[in-house]
């Protein structure tokens, strides 16, 4: 079809063909669209230039995206990995850490820190990321490490335990702000790095979502706390339901709202100290 074509076509057919089904305009067809009599056609083509212009505008924020991991494929180290962790607040449960390596020149619409992103989002991106990458490694940190070790030193245990959980093992670790004890490949800590790499973006993204399924799985096996709906952090919903039945396994010791209900001296009080 040429350019010329396009006003003996039906604005329905146009409609399908170039929104629903998203397909080529011809060379100099979005101008023809423009010039169409038929508002329409017209109508088509403001959204065609839209669309196009967010298709540009996330392919330059991948571009950014991908710096960190870009200076080190042209340096020929290939196997870069991401490492993030989710779960550092929560009243229950474990930390979750996944660390995730692409191909060199990976490109994912989406990918951003999981805490931008929709729940909704996050489970659409997660199997899309996991199909893309060369490894992806869980580690986690159990509850009762937290208590004794506290929740920084396990927030660190469980991205080591998902490095390690990677094969192949990386040549180069991208970390979100932190330093990894026992890595013995290079690391690069990034402020804010879920938002600025797209290899810890995507870690942020399946770490977020293996944590949430596995705390809806823990509201059948604990009901009544609520831990489907608030993973464990510290709601309303889940303050009420403390008090009301009192801690279950999950629970953190150590922290201050689980303490005081137990009668025991809170160890990490200081991440409470906000809450009314």
């Amino acid at each position: 079809m040429r350019a010329e074509q396009l006003r003996q076509v039906p604005v329905p057919d146009l409609h399908r063909l170039f929104l629903e089904e998203e397909r080529e305009l011809p060379s100099g067809g979005l101008r023809a669209l423009k010039d169409d009599p038929r508002a329409g056609a017209r109508a088509i083509a403001e959204r065609i230039e839209k669309r196009n212009h967010r298709a540009q505008a996330e392919g330059r924020r991948l571009t950014r995206l991908c710096a960190f991991e870009q200076v080190l494929w042209d340096q020929g180290v290939l196997h870069v990995a991401g490492v993030d962790e989710v779960g550092m607040a929560p009243l229950a449960g474990p930390v979750i850490a996944a660390a995730v390596v692409f191909p060199p020149g990976t490109r994912i619409c989406g990918i951003n820190d999981s805490k931008q992103l929709t729940p909704e989002e996050r489970c659409e991106l997660e199997p899309e990321i996991r199909a893309s990458a060369v490894a992806v490694g869980i580690g986690r940190a159990e509850v009762h490490e937290i208590d004794s070790i506290n929740i920084y030193r396990a927030g660190l245990l469980a991205l080591r335990r998902a490095v390690e959980a990677l094969d192949p093992q990386p040549q180069h670790v991208l970390v979100d702000a932190r330093k990894l004890d026992g890595i013995r490949v290079p690391q690069q800590p990034i402020i804010k790095g879920d938002a600025k790499s797209i290899s810890i973006g995507a870690a942020s993204i399946v770490a977020k979502v293996h944590r949430d399924r596995l705390m809806a799985h823990h509201e059948v096996e604990y009901p009544g706390y609520g831990f489907a709906s608030h993973k464990g952090y510290p709601t309303a919903e889940h303050l009420e339901a403390l008090e009301r039945l009192g801690a279950c396994p999950l629970h953190r010791r150590s922290f201050a709202p689980v303490a005081r209900k137990l009668g025991l001296i809170p160890v990490q009080q200081e991440l409470f100290e906000k809450l009314p």
